[in-house]
């Protein structure tokens, strides 16, 4: 490994710079002594790594988008703009959109995940997409979406999941008229339970901001600026503004190209290693087990279990998986979720219901036996601690369970 740094210098390349790249960099070089890794992240993004997880909590100005930023640790390389094009595994090299190339001993994959397009007609005009329609996946997004909403009327959120939930409220607080148009049957089909989600639409509604469920958005009108969005069913919702928020897709293109395996995302083992020798991937472009996450908690996990091996602290270092929780903050609604929650019509599995139509607050829990499988928190989160820490550490719960699902405030 004879580089300039010296011949015992590992030099370890990231491809990407979001929120796992940013945890690992800081994780290795702590762990390392001054001098052994020389490390590089190469983001295709303008900005410095920061927490993607708060954009729409930026977009509201509850934070500073100079207030978001991630540590990356003493000694870490950062190049911002610029975009990785190629990787060569054998030679361990990689290649810049600039032409050049550099080589590495170690590639670590966190190119994360871009947003889902649905299939509008109008959306794509001559590779163009007509003004006032965005995403919210960078802070560059959110820094167009922040100027735009100033300027707004008539808002339309494509898609109801935990982003979508979060951007509607935050335009709602911008002062625009709000309106979430979604596939689904209920908000939020992923993490909530029909009665969960009628709360939470209940919750949204007193917010101002109106829901069309079950609903199939076909056509953008407006030729240079969006004017409004025709769903299937013949409905025009008026729109100078539309937010397209229909999940992500791990990005896996620079990898398919260098041969590694690739199924829904980078395919990795217990040890965070990819197909080819000495390359890793983490976070949202990783599937492990079977499983691409697209959350922080279980990112962060894999930052940590591959900057463990990688510095020689615990060479036999393993992820062996997570638990992960989904929570959303978007004002007046609270939500904290985890597991699935159709198991609640499975054999052999019960379900707990706690609900006060007065404060506004629902918990459900899943169990089979006395183990969690799944959970809705929502309005309260008193509970959520206990309740997280069962479900993380797969722990049997107290003998009368009941007591976790009612609010401290609420009981006698």
């Amino acid at each position: 490994m004879n580089t300039s740094a010296g011949t015992d210098t590992r030099r370890v390349a990231v491809v990407g710079a979001g929120m796992a790249a940013a945890r690992l960099a800081q994780q290795l070089l702590a762990r390392t002594p001054p001098g052994a890794v020389q490390m590089t992240l190469y983001g295709a993004e303008p900005d410095a790594p920061y927490n993607r997880a708060l954009l729409a909590d930026v977009l509201t100005g509850r934070h500073d988008p100079d207030g978001i930023g991630l540590p990356l640790g003493e000694g870490a390389t950062l190049r911002t703009g610029t975009r990785v094009t190629a990787v060569a595994p054998a030679a361990r090299s990689l290649t810049l959109a600039d032409g050049t190339t550099e080589s590495y001993d170690t590639l670590v994959l966190a190119t994360g995940a871009a947003p889902v397009l649905p299939p509008l007609r109008g959306l794509r005009d001559d590779d163009r997409e007509p003004g006032g329609v965005h995403l919210l996946r960078t802070l560059a997004d959110c820094r167009a979406l922040a100027d735009a909403a100033r300027r707004a009327t008539h808002a339309v959120v494509i898609g109801g999941g935990v982003l979508g939930v979060g951007a509607a409220r935050a335009l709602a607080a911008l002062g625009a008229s709000t309106t979430i148009v979604h596939r689904g049957a209920w908000l939020m089909e992923r993490h909530l339970d029909d009665r969960s989600a009628r709360l939470a639409r209940g919750q949204l509604a007193a917010l101002g901001i109106t829901t069309h469920l079950a609903a199939q958005p076909v056509t953008l009108h407006g030729t240079d600026h969006v004017q409004a969005l025709e769903l299937a069913d013949g409905t025009k919702l008026e729109a100078d503004l539309v937010l397209l928020a229909c999940g992500v897709r791990p990005r896996t293109a620079l990898a398919r190209a260098a041969g590694l395996r690739v199924r829904h995302g980078v395919v990795v083992d217990d040890r965070l290693a990819a197909s080819a020798p000495g390359v890793h991937a983490i976070g949202d472009c990783a599937e492990h087990r079977g499983a691409v996450h697209g959350l922080t908690g279980p990112a962060w996990a894999q930052a940590d279990a591959l900057a463990a091996h990688l510095s020689g602290t615990d060479p036999g270092a393993r992820h062996t998986g997570t638990r992960p929780l989904t929570r959303l903050s978007a004002g007046p609604l609270q939500l904290a979720a985890f597991g699935d929650m159709t198991a609640e019509h499975a054999p052999g599995h019960d379900t707990l219901r706690y609900s006060d139509t007065l404060r506004g607050t629902s918990t459900t829990l899943v169990l089979r036996g006395d183990r969690l499988v799944a959970g809705v928190l929502l309005g309260d989160l008193a509970a959520t601690g206990d309740i997280a820490l069962a479900w993380q550490r797969d722990e049997p719960l107290p003998a009368d369970p009941s007591y976790l699902l009612i609010p401290q405030g609420a009981r006698a």
